[in-house]
């Protein structure tokens, strides 16, 4: 794997070249933007966070995209990110984004290799709760994605989807500058 991240142009033609849609592409750039906003957030409370990872990556989370729009695409992203030569932290991003998390045995039911698909670091955390915040290419509060998960029957991923808010949120209100 390589240790270079793409830039947004690059990484932006990785998207088109691996053939998603328009729609994929404007929903992942929302997502990067929200995503770099939180970051500066985070930034300002002297958290130590990588904002050029952030980036590639809110842009390459949908990259699987291009082949399924199932849950799939996290395992298709991370397949395309290393044929593509992606450092791993991209490829985590990719296969960790989906749910805010999908626990061993979510991943067992989906006939996906055993690994970890739940965000661990914080630039994970921040691109994934930047996903759920996005709807198309619109914002929209967590609140919303996590009604929407209660109604498809979803309550587990729902919970994942409050928790990562807490804790994104408490993380912003505890932290001293």
């Amino acid at each position: 794997m390589s240790n270079q991240l793409p830039n947004r142009e690059q990484a932006i033609s990785i998207l088109q070249k691996n053939g998603c849609t328009p729609e994929v592409i404007v929903h992942c750039q929302a997502v990067a933007s929200l995503a770099l906003e939180l970051s500066e957030k985070f930034k300002t409370k002297s958290y130590s966070i990588n904002i050029a990872l952030i980036e590639a990556g809110a842009l390459l989370h949908d990259l699987g995209r291009a082949k399924t729009h199932s849950v799939n695409h996290a395992i298709e992203g991370m397949q395309i990110a290393q044929a593509e030569n992606l450092p791993d932290s991209i490829i985590c991003i990719i296969k960790r984004h989906v749910g805010a998390g999908i626990t061993a045995e979510e991943a067992k039911e989906f006939n996906w290799p055993k690994d970890n698909y739940i965000p661990q670091t914080l630039e994970e955390k921040i691109v994934c709760y930047a996903d759920k915040c996005i709807s198309g290419t619109k914002r929209i509060p967590a609140e919303i994605t996590i009604k929407q998960l209660q109604n498809q029957k979803l309550d587990d991923a729902a919970q994942r989807v409050r928790k990562l808010h807490n804790e994104l949120t408490n993380l912003l209100e505890d932290h001293k500058n």
